[in-house]
């Protein structure tokens, strides 16, 4: 037989008609975006969104997501219950035609409902064909019902099982340890943070979420009931209790316009930074879109003829820019667009027209109405708007300092930079290194290929605390751009990243496994998500995990991360062994330096995510602002390293 003949031919039979359920399981990350961690939780995400939409077409107004003890999921909704009776083209009960058909489901029907999340048409459908086991259990027109699948596909027909006093849908599901290789355990802090924010954007809900697997001091099941009359104004002043707010009260507005649904609510502090967030249908749409687009419109116009016509901008000698109106504001935006169109498959930017001037107009209707009546606040607002502007025009000079060194500029690199020798960025990494001593250690363990070394002189400016032209005058801070490549967006968006030039793939925080290592890594972090977020959003920044200590006994030895690791250890080795605690990454020689945080082969990095916005900006306000007893609280709660003193 020839050569020729063995290879595999191309016909017919080589295309595959995948069913829909089918095509879920072979390409998952194309449904619920990985099948991580992320992808773990967004399963819960999908059914909530049905009750959710329940709630909107205004049939359900409570919700409840249970952790089993087994890492199951369970929902629960008081809505009128997914439909039961036959489905005319299917043949099959229609409860069993929107758990197994990709693309089925009422809010395809206008008249059911007039605006939903989960609009792309996988949701509960998606959940199933990446379950192991899942049952739906339906209470509705006196009867419950109830249908058990295994991996996408039913067991035995839709059957009643009793009889039923109320209305709503309960759904049970067990996540596939086929598709879920990586972990199949669920965050419940995670999943509250989801359900909180949901509650805010829909006020009047009941969310309940409650972990079988702990329990509390009395023996019952840890849970979390969150329930918001007051919606997005209450949600600001969740998002912004680490600031101080300038004006007396949260500006808000709800209402219609253009037939779209929208609600804003808004608040100005001291801090420089603006912290917009912006949501559509529920879903968070990190990368914005015409909605965001509208509110800047709207905020901007208003306010610059409002100062305008106030005398207060007459002795300035430059103009305003749209960032200034937008330092050290909080916002969030929320609309209900009935067929939105998201740009990808991740829904995370809004693409209707029509939505720009709908929200334009109702964020100029509010502010206008607000100046109006409030003329102290909005005095202290202009004057805010000019203070950014002296800062911004401060900034211009320190800004094109670093665009000028950026070493693609010509500028040259970094004295501290020890640089690698491979010249493709996606080949190579940078580790920022806490002193000079770890930064030398580090130099002599890596691989000067692809590894780069830039030591960080003690700990760099708090960006949270500082004005724009301060960050860009800090020597560490330029060092950062310059070693990186990056350059930054122009005066009239300042904070934007070009990311072209980058000169890593793998930007990597490594510093001491102790209080103060942990200290100067968040201050980084900050200075990455307030001025570099696209660098996180892209994958690009990690944080190394050296090891706390080492045991060893005679030729045997070993590292452990933390101090179970080091009692196990310890007791492996039996009596004779000894723990010698690393300080500092500087205590470490050079091999075991590469060996244990280095070495792409046998190191851990943790790649720095942003799963939630929101809660992102308010753990770094809390952090790094000024606000003392909420942040000593979150250490309390979450510290390793620190004892707390009274």
């Amino acid at each position: 037989m020839s050569e020729e003949n063995q290879k595999p031919q191309y016909s017919a039979d080589s295309i595959q008609a995948l069913e829909g359920m089918e095509h879920v399981r072979m390409r998952p990350s194309m449904y619920i975006g990985d099948v991580g961690v992320r992808g773990l939780h967004h399963l819960v995400y999908e059914v909530v969104d049905n009750s959710i939409d329940e709630a909107l077409a205004g049939h359900c107004n409570t919700i409840s997501v249970t952790i089993n003890e087994d890492n199951s999921i369970t929902t629960e909704d008081n809505g009128r219950g997914i439909p039961v009776g036959i489905h005319k083209k299917e043949g099959v009960s229609a409860l069993e035609v929107v758990m197994t058909k990709i693309g089925a489901g009422g809010k395809f029907d206008k008249d059911s409902y007039k605006v939903s999340g989960g609009l792309h048409g996988v949701g509960v459908s998606c959940v199933n064909a990446l379950s192991e086991s899942l049952t739906a259990r339906v209470f509705r027109e006196g009867k419950i019902w109830e249908q058990s699948y295994e991996r996408g596909k039913s067991l035995a027909p839709v059957a009643t099982v009793g009889d039923a006093q109320h209305t709503g849908t309960v759904v049970t599901f067990k996540p596939d340890p086929q598709i879920f290789q990586q972990t199949l355990e669920y965050n419940y802090e995670t999943l509250a943070l989801r359900m909180r924010e949901l509650a805010y954007l829909n006020k009047g809900i009941t969310i309940t979420i409650i972990d079988k697997r702990r329990k509390d001091e009395e023996g019952r099941a840890i849970q979390d009931t969150f329930v918001s009359q007051e919606g997005l104004k209450e949600f600001i002043g969740f998002l912004d209790e680490t600031r101080e707010a300038i004006i007396a009260e949260v500006i808000s507005m709800e209402g219609e316009k253009n037939g779209i649904p929208v609600e804003v609510a808004m608040v100005y502090n001291t801090s420089f930074s603006e912290n917009l967030h912006s949501y559509v249908n529920n879903i968070n749409t990190h990368e914005g879109g015409t909605h965001l687009s509208g509110f800047r419109r709207g905020l901007t116009t208003t306010l610059k003829k409002y100062a305008d016509s106030s005398g207060l901008l007459d002795k300035l000698k430059f103009d305003i820019s749209g960032d200034d109106f937008r330092e050290g504001l909080t916002a969030i935006v929320s609309v209900k667009v009935s067929e939105p169109q998201f740009e990808g498959q991740t829904k995370t930017k809004l693409g209707n027209r029509e939505v720009t001037s709908a929200v334009s107009q109702a964020v100029s209707e509010m502010l206008e109405n607000y100046l109006e009546e409030n003329p102290n606040d909005a005095k202290t607002i202009v004057q805010k708007v000019i203070l950014a502007a002296q800062a911004r025009h401060a900034a211009r000079k320190a800004r094109e300092m670093v665009q000028r060194k950026t070493v693609m500029s010509g500028g040259g690199l970094p004295g501290k930079l020890s640089d690698c020798s491979e010249q493709d960025p996606m080949a190579c990494e940078v580790f920022l290194v806490e002193g000079d001593s770890a930064g030398g250690t580090a130099k002599q363990g890596r691989d000067r290929n692809f590894q780069a070394i830039l030591p960080l002189r003690g700990k760099i400016l708090n960006v949270e605390k500082a004005m724009q032209h301060k960050v860009f005058e800090n020597e560490e801070i330029r060092n950062i751009y310059t070693a990186l490549g990056v350059t930054i967006g122009t005066e009239d968006d300042s904070k934007a990243l070009n990311l072209e030039k980058l000169r890593y793939h793998k930007i990597v925080i490594m510093c001491d496994a102790d209080v103060d290592g942990s200290h100067i890594s968040t201050l980084i972090l900050t200075f990455l998500f307030r001025y570099m977020k696209e660098l996180i959003e892209s994958g690009y920044v990690y944080i190394a995990t050296p090891p706390l200590y080492l045991v060893k006994k005679g030729a045997k030895k070993n590292y452990a991360w933390n101090d179970d690791q080091r009692d196990r250890l310890l007791q492996d080795f039996g009596s004779g062994a000894n723990v010698q605690r690393y300080k500092g990454l500087g205590e470490m020689n050079a091999e075991q330096l590469w060996e244990t945080t280095m070495n792409p082969e046998t190191r851990t990095l943790r790649r720095v995510t942003i799963d939630n916005g929101g809660e992102a900006d308010r753990i770094f306000s809390m952090l790094m602002g000024d606000e003392v007893p909420p942040r000593r609280e979150f250490i309390e709660k979450n510290a390793i390293y620190a004892n707390i003193d009274a």
